[in-house]
């Protein structure tokens, strides 16, 4: 197993790369390195040998784990909790009030994420272990955390994405941790001088405007840093609002206008690759970028939820 050694963060916070999809940068679990020991995220079954192998790098015991909280239960990012908590004897797995059941049972997530991905579920996300409820702790909106003496967790209920979704003020970073809530960072293109942020519409809960008040909401407590759930750090907050607030009526439009003329999902998933492989070309970035293997990924999802938003709506 090749692994990266776990990318320093500062503000004593590491990020090991799970190699999620079998991809670099594409999802990490943060370590919080307090007297309570917290992982944010730990991404899909798949990815817990990498998680484990990075906590070993830093020097951290498994057991020294008391906290491992998740942005939210899609797979990609909850997905390997159960399967890491067994490794981890002295944690709790932290998540919002409606994801609580969902990883004590997880046959209803199973059955949604095998509609979505097919054949490509086993291998993206098997196993996926149920956790016990006495060993899962809910955090409502405006709730607390107390990780060590001088560091408060607080817990802000982030709809948009998913409902099912909170997002992580760090007290001693000034950093929020977002999960997909204000999108994905594609920083495959820094070595072309771009980074760039889109929207996460995937489905079923995909909701833009909720999105765009999280998003407000985020943006009145003047934060410092964004960490994603895809992939990384921002010290540009407004910078990503902006992005992802601006592209944001534009997917959905292209989901409009998809539906509109009979394209159905390939439509849209088409259309969104135009939209924003035209932008990137501005900043001459060809088809041939690997960002693009990601894109293609992620268009699939979005455009999905783009048609469920729709057809409700």
């Amino acid at each position: 197993m090749k692994t990266k050694a776990p990318i320093e963060l500062g503000n004593r916070i590491q990020l090991i790369d799970g190699y999620d999809l079998g991809m670099p940068g594409r999802t990490g679990t943060y370590v919080l390195n307090e007297d309570q020991m917290t992982l944010i995220e730990t991404g899909p079954s798949p990815s817990i040998a990498y998680v484990l192998e990075g906590l070993k790098e830093l020097d951290i015991n498994p057991e020294a784990i008391r906290y491992i909280i998740v942005t939210h239960i899609h797979l990609d990012h909850a997905g390997g909790a159960g399967l890491l908590l067994k490794e981890c004897p002295n944690a709790e797995v932290v998540v919002h009030p409606r994801g609580k059941r969902h990883l004590a049972d997880p046959s209803r997530l199973i059955a949604g994420a095998r509609a979505v991905y097919g054949d490509t579920f086993d291998e993206l996300f098997d196993p996926i272990v149920p956790i016990p409820e006495d060993r899962l702790l809910v955090k409502g909106d405006g709730e607390t955390l107390n990780i060590s003496p001088d560091c408060t967790l607080t817990f802000y209920d982030s709809p948009g994405h998913a409902k099912h979704h909170f997002s992580i003020h760090d007290s001693k970073s000034n950093g929020i941790f977002t999960g997909d809530t204000v999108g994905v960072r594609y920083h495959q293109t820094q070595d072309k001088g771009l980074t760039f942020y889109l929207p996460s519409t995937s489905p079923n809960q995909f909701d833009p405007d909720a999105m765009r008040a999280s998003i407000d909401r985020f943006r009145k407590m003047d934060v410092d840093r964004i960490y994603f759930g895809h992939f990384g750090e921002s010290a540009e907050p407004e910078e990503v609002f902006q992005q992802v607030e601006a592209w944001l009526p534009q997917f959905v439009t292209a989901g409009e206008e998809a539906l509109a003329n009979n394209e159905g999902q390939a439509g849209v998933k088409k259309r969104l690759h135009a939209m924003v492989s035209d932008y990137l070309q501005t900043y001459h970035i060809p088809e041939s970028h690997p960002v693009y293997q990601v894109l293609q990924v992620d268009f699939e999802v979005c455009a999905m939820g783009i048609v469920d938003y729709l057809n409700k709506h």
